[in-house]
């Protein structure tokens, strides 16, 4: 990929994507809360930040997302399940990134490869949900892949060569899962190339599917 736009580029997973793309000598734009203001949960934000922005992308990726707003902790039972931190959820996690394809999609080319890939999780999948808990995480996820399988429809339609997929990168060691990482994570290095691989890969044809790091097909 020649020109690529980050969302989310302070982030974890999103600095990791930038420092590996700007390696291979991709012309990357990171964009993020700490380093512009952007706030993925403010539309006028996201309007006001991105309207500067000039030519085609070859990919954009979102690599934000909100795993315990408040600092509350995923809730293990619906008994403590709050409307306001859930809506939050909502917000930044679904809502967000559509907010960012709506004000973006002009920006990738119609006649090349054009990739709109945000971060999803599996634990949004209802298929391999067989554990419960975290309702506003995994529901905020399962909306976004709704959300991703819906959009990739409508930009086929416009951009012939568009791929538009939801990617779960994994347990990734940041301080975004610190509190709450229960098994092998991997780094945000090994996880952005892990990404960057699948994104590489991609065609056409897994337009709307959601994926793993290793780029296998996740149950919705």
């Amino acid at each position: 990929m020649s020109r690529a736009l980050i969302i989310g580029s302070s982030g974890g997973i999103g600095k990791a994507l930038k420092e590996e793309l700007e390696s291979t000598g991709c012309d990357v734009v990171g964009l993020s809360r700490t380093e512009n203001g952007l706030d993925i949960a403010d539309e006028t934000s996201i309007i006001s930040v991105t309207t500067g922005l000039k030519g085609t992308f070859d990919t954009i990726l979102v690599a934000t997302g909100s795993l315990s707003p408040r600092d509350q902790g995923p809730e293990k039972t619906y008994k403590v399940l709050d409307a306001e931190t859930a809506a939050l959820q909502f917000a930044v996690n679904s809502i967000g990134p559509m907010v960012i394809l709506k004000h973006t999609a002009h920006l990738l080319p119609r006649d090349s490869k054009a990739v709109f890939a945000v971060l999803s999780a599996r634990v949004g999948s209802i298929g391999d949900n067989h554990l419960g808990g975290w309702y506003s995480y995994r529901a905020s996820k399962a909306a976004l892949n709704q959300f991703i399988r819906t959009a990739s429809i409508e930009l086929a339609r416009t951009h012939k060569r568009s791929i538009c997929v939801a990617l779960h990168p994994g347990t990734v060691a940041t301080e975004f899962t610190r509190n709450y990482t229960t098994h092998t994570s991997v780094s945000s290095s090994v996880s952005s190339k892990n990404l960057l691989n699948v994104i590489d890969g991609l065609t056409p044809r897994e337009t709307g599917q959601f994926l793993d790091w290793a780029g296998n097909p996740i149950p919705w």
